[in-house]
């Protein structure tokens, strides 16, 4: 199977158990709390656990998606709060929680879904002392992600925040929650301990390079391709690798901290290239994602293994 046609495969088992949970919610709290749940997405994270899954047993792992979907939720209780934070408007191509409803609600739309994530990962068809490690990997995880995302914020005040900084910060911030998709998915599995460990370190390099990527996507991709503000990391003046490698060639974004116009991020798109720092940012992302391969080697040849490989591949050439 194709990677593409695995990922439709799992987004359209996704999107119909949200539809079911999810898209006729009565309230204006649970209207908020599907809002972007029910607006679409690419449903990576349950991929990647549906995979892991897949590779350790090699056979059909459709028992564990309630934990898929678990998934999913955690991933999109972040982003309510992530846009609450950042003040975005738009969001997967529709206007965000908090400014189609208000912050209040935005964070408590964030709060269902997080308390519910965890309902549904108890769901899994599999041993108890299985899905028991998995929501303590779960609750670890939201408390990383909640680190990262402090680390980011803090990071704004900063204009020193080296490569290896930014890595910590997207390690937790991003970088978690795909490692816990793909060591959930081993654990639910029934894997052996060297096989979680490498599936956890396979997501966390993986889950890094899709942030480097996603830096890269807010700055060149289309509002109409991302479904999100252009340039809006560097409008925020977020310590993005982009940032970083800028500083160190002695290029200052501080004078693009405002709203551009698609001229002047054509522009500024074009200087960073020159320069060489759009060549690099996608250098250490496609390394990250050589990195992750290679620690799969522990897992026995697989179609599963094959995507699992091929995914982080994608991860660093998709533009939206």
């Amino acid at each position: 199977m194709e990677l593409i046609e695995y990922l439709e495969k799992v987004e359209e088992q996704v999107d119909r158990l949200i539809d079911r949970y999810f898209g006729a919610p009565v309230g204006e709290l649970n209207k908020a709390s599907a809002h972007l749940l029910t607006a679409g997405g690419k449903r990576l994270r349950p991929a990647v656990m549906m995979l892991a899954a897949d590779a350790v047993r090699r056979g059909s792992s459709d028992d564990l998606m309630p934990a898929a979907i678990a998934l999913e939720l955690t991933h999109s209780f972040t982003l309510i709060h992530d846009d609450i934070m950042d003040g975005d408007e738009v969001r997967r191509g529709v206007p965000t929680v908090n400014k189609k409803w208000d912050e209040p609600t935005a964070i408590l739309a964030g709060d269902v879904l997080y308390a519910r994530a965890f309902e549904f990962i108890c769901q899994a068809l599999t041993a108890d002392a299985a899905k028991l490690r998995a929501v303590s990997m779960l609750a670890i995880t939201c408390e990383e992600i909640c680190a990262g995302q402090h680390l980011d914020m803090a990071f704004e005040d900063r204009d020193d925040v080296s490569e290896e900084e930014y890595l910590e910060m997207v390690g937790k911030k991003t970088g978690a929650l795909y490692a816990a998709s793909a060591a959930i998915g081993g654990v639910l599995a029934g894997g052996s301990q060297p096989q979680i460990d490498a599936l956890f370190r396979y997501g966390m390099n993986i889950g890094v390079a899709f942030q480097i990527q996603d830096d890269l996507i807010d700055l060149l991709a289309s509002p109409e391709k991302s479904g999100k503000d252009r340039a809006s990391d560097i409008r925020e003046g977020k310590q993005t690798l982009i940032n970083i490698k800028a500083r160190e060639h002695g290029f200052d974004l501080a004078p693009y901290r405002r709203r551009l116009s698609e001229a002047e991020i054509d522009d500024l798109i074009q200087q960073l290239t020159q320069i060489g720092v759009i060549g690099e940012v996608k250098a250490t992302a496609e390394e990250l994602v050589t990195s992750a391969a290679k620690v799969l080697a522990i897992l026995k040849p697989s179609e599963q293994k094959d995507l699992l490989i091929t995914i982080g591949t994608f991860f660093v050439e998709r533009g939206y």
